[in-house]
């Protein structure tokens, strides 16, 4: 099982998402996969519309490494999910 850390700021926009919670996937792109099928729209908030990849503004890291759609996640990985927050 992996443990997911998603920002606060998708929490107001779907409906009974934790902050925090467990998973069991193969990979980044899995999980998401997985988050989306409960929440529906949530892998457009994180993947680019091509779905190819992540988008810019979004920062996945597993195990504290940067990490794709495509990064292997293990038991006791730990996935943070981070929006960049940006202004001027």
């Amino acid at each position: 099982m992996a443990d997911i850390h998603l920002p606060p700021t998708l929490m107001p926009l779907f409906a009974g998402l934790p902050r925090r919670l467990d998973l069991e996937a193969a990979t980044v792109d899995d999980a998401i996969g997985r988050l989306d099928a409960q929440w529906p729209g949530l892998r457009d908030r994180l993947c680019d519309p091509s779905g190819g990849q992540i988008r810019q503004h979004i920062h996945v890291y597993v195990d504290r490494e940067r990490a794709g759609l495509d990064t292997p996640l293990g038991p006791g990985s730990r996935v943070q999910v981070i929006a960049a927050i940006s202004g001027g």
